[in-house]
């Protein structure tokens, strides 16, 4: 990957000048620009980020006029890096070590994160904060010393980045770094909603409305787990040749049934509802189709997309009661990051867990623009920015 030990040793301690792909304004191409990444504080570590991806919370915050959108920012989450060096009070963690920076904190530490029950940790709540998670400021500047925002305590869109302890993985490093950074965010919260939040069950029956990145990691773990049939909701029928490679059995475009709703749909090719029913669009409306088309007595509704600020879902309190069904949230797929994303890389060395479809482009960091031309325009699934090529 081109760093030595002697190249981590020499810059410990100092601010790091480097290129970052910095956004300005909303929804204008990133800006490549020498920054200045300072030493890591306490509980933090700086990493030499080796290639990110581009995930639609990045281009939804790319967008955004108001808070939490903020700008100068450097964006990126989803990421594979090199420490390249710790700040003071950092155990578990070493110059050299391959990591996954991460979103959602895990400081070991808290009731829920000692927990099997909970991945929210309580002693850091998630936030989408523009700073650093324990003191509140920044470590990027501008050569012209202007602070730079931070986002989902990652920002990886830039070569070196700091990141608290709470939100870096340790990761095989025989995962290959193109692979390795498709477990900071889409792909392991698909996969582990089906896996872990959900628990699907062999033979059992899966509808999933939405087939991007996400929605496909849902089938993907439905696979694993054994699902005889995953039925595919979406707008784009294109989806379903994509979908097949991830295990979707059937495939409905909700567009094709006039006012008819796609509940009704499922339930009649289901004969009364799929088991699991997630839902990985972001939308109000989708949750409430879901929970109309999961099987009364037993079936699960998984909330997976992320909605607007603010959204309401409404139910009828007679069908709570009387159907017996269950709604819950499945935020990072209700893994822990920590101790979860190890297993799933067990899985993808052991072959069990195929990332490599996911990957449908890969760019050079000077190209950033173009990841991003290509997520909006609906061309590509996950694309792979190195830093380096």
């Amino acid at each position: 990957m081109g760093t030595t030990q002697a190249d981590l040793t020499r810059t410990a301690g100092k601010p790091i000048h480097c290129k970052a792909a910095v956004a300005r304004k909303p929804g204008e191409s990133l800006v490549i620009e020498e920054v200045i990444v300072a030493p890591p504080k306490v509980h933090e570590v700086r990493l030499k980020i080796i290639c990110t991806s581009l995930c639609h919370s990045d281009v939804t915050f790319w967008k955004l006029k108001d808070f939490p959108g903020c700008f100068p920012r450097i964006l990126g989450h989803e990421a594979f890096g090199v420490v390249e060096s710790v700040g003071e009070d950092v155990h578990d963690l070493k110059e050299g070590d391959s990591v996954v920076p991460i979103f959602l904190p895990d400081c070991a530490q808290c009731i829920d994160c000692t927990s099997k029950k909970s991945n929210n940790c309580s002693k850091f709540e998630f936030k989408v904060s523009p700073w650093m998670l324990r003191d509140g400021t920044s470590r990027f500047t501008t050569v012209d010393g202007e602070t730079l925002y931070h986002f989902l305590s990652v920002s990886s869109f830039a070569e070196y980045t700091v990141v608290d302890i709470a939100n870096v993985t340790k990761i095989d490093p025989f995962v290959p770094p193109n692979r390795a950074c498709l477990f900071s965010c889409g792909v392991s919260t698909g996969v582990g909603a089906a896996l872990k939040s959900a628990k699907v069950e062999p033979g059992s029956t899966v509808v999933i409305f939405g087939l991007g990145a996400i929605g496909l990691a849902v089938a993907e773990g439905a696979r694993i787990s054994g699902a005889s049939r995953i039925i595919g909701v979406d707008i784009n029928s294109d989806k379903f040749e994509i979908g097949k490679q991830f295990g979707v059995t059937d495939f409905v475009n909700s567009n094709s049934y006039g006012d008819k709703p796609i509940s009704q749909v499922i339930n009649e090719m289901t004969n009364g509802g799929g088991d699991y029913c997630f839902e990985c669009v972001g939308m109000g409306k989708l949750v409430q189709e879901a929970y109309a088309c999961c099987r009364k007595g037993w079936g699960k509704t998984i909330v997976v997309g992320v909605d607007k600020p603010g959204a309401e879902l409404t139910f009828k309190s007679f069908d709570v009661l009387h159907l017996g069904k269950t709604l819950i949230g499945s935020l990072f797929g209700g893994l822990k990051p920590k101790s979860d994303i190890p297993l799933l890389v067990k899985r993808y060395l052991d072959k069990e867990l195929q990332l490599d479809k996911f990957v449908t482009h890969e760019v050079s960091f000077q190209d950033i623009n173009k990841a991003f031309d290509l997520l909006v325009e609906g061309k590509s699934l996950r694309c792979v920015v190195w830093m380096d090529k």
